[in-house]
């Protein structure tokens, strides 16, 4: 049996690794099927300057898709996740240009943020994958 924090960060990591918008929609239905709510995200730039703006735009796009509510708990797990998966490609992308894409995926109090960029400047591309896994608060009812 694999663990719950397990599958939804594999569920992220598929979501940052889908090639195209048609891949990213099919994974969604599929992983909606199981309950896991996901969502995908491009970005580009120079690694220092966009750290707030990947934070920013996960959070955005992770309330947008209905992953998260729109609350402190949840947009709390959503920057302290994208921050842990930014760090771990910190060695390789400071000074650089990425590229690529920022995966999220949640089902209950588990969610994931997954990073999955080109690393480089011209031709001279590195790979480099980050994630980070938190607690979020149980959902609110209505």
């Amino acid at each position: 049996m694999v663990a719950e924090s397990k599958k939804i960060a594999m569920a992220a990591m598929r979501m940052a690794m889908a090639e195209s918008r048609e891949e990213e929609v099919h994974l969604k239905d599929g992983f909606g099927r199981h309950g896991i709510r996901t969502v995908a995200v491009d970005y580009g730039g120079e690694y220092l300057t966009a750290i707030k703006k990947i934070v920013e735009r996960a959070i955005v796009a992770a309330k947008r898709e209905g992953v998260i509510q729109e609350t402190h708990g949840d947009e709390g797990a959503v920057a302290g996740a994208t921050r842990e998966a930014l760090s771990q490609i910190m060695p390789k992308a400071m000074g650089l240009n990425i590229g690529g894409k920022i995966g999220i995926a949640r089902r209950d109090e588990h969610l994931s943020v997954a990073v999955f960029f080109g690393v480089g400047l011209l031709h001279l591309d590195e790979v480099a994958v980050g994630l980070g896994h938190r607690a979020a608060p149980k959902e609110i009812k209505d």
